[in-house]
């Protein structure tokens, strides 16, 4: 019998439950936004993460500028981006690590030494290690709205951003999928102004 959980998935649902748990009752309030944060250890994607962060009316007010207040408020570049706790194939994470890579090396995208492979296979495997990770972390924000455990714990549904800072332009699509539409709608007309031709 063992207690890891069944999937990375399962792990990342029940984790990020006590990571919401233990953020601090009075700055729930200010939370306007959970901010799900995608990183890898020393740019690696055998090792990524995702800090589960937020921002606070109080950071976006220090951040606002008049010519664009809309950037502060979401602007990931702008927010409180250090602090959280991280969930995902690193030391700070013992529960999920072993989950993590049994479950990738099960699907077969797991590679042991980048000395050892061909690198067209390695960044086949590496794309697939990413594409895993970004499912599980939008699977997981879906998670949290359609099980209530966002609006429970602060109060009121407040939206899911998702990014990866390797990856800009992608948090749109991210975000996009992994909230309900009503409560990105700020978030998504001020992304779709930045784009070229806008």
């Amino acid at each position: 019998m063992t207690d890891l959980p069944e999937t990375f998935l399962n792990h990342l649902r029940t984790a990020a439950v006590g990571v919401l748990e233990r953020i601090p009752e009075q700055l729930k309030p200010e939370i306007y936004t959970l901010a799900f944060n995608i990183w890898r250890v020393d740019y690696d994607y055998r090792h990524p993460y995702v800090d589960i962060g937020y921002n606070t009316e109080s950071q976006y007010r220090l951040e606002r500028r008049p010519e664009d207040p809309g950037e502060a408020r979401w602007n990931y570049a702008c927010w409180i981006l250090e602090g959280f706790e991280k969930l995902g194939n690193v030391p700070e994470d013992p529960a999920g690590r072993p989950v993590y890579e049994a479950e990738v090396k099960q699907l077969g995208a797991w590679f042991d030494s980048e000395d050892e492979e061909d690198e067209g296979e390695i960044d086949a495997k590496s794309d697939l290690l990413r594409l895993h990770f970004y499912d599980a972390v939008i699977d997981l924000a879906r998670h949290l709205h359609a099980d209530g455990v966002i609006e429970k714990t602060f109060g009121r549904p407040i939206p899911v951003v998702v990014f990866d800072m390797d990856c800009p332009g992608w948090e749109l699509h991210a975000t996009e999928y992994a909230n309900p539409p009503g409560l990105i709608k700020e978030f998504m007309a001020w992304q779709q102004a930045q784009l070229p031709g806008s």
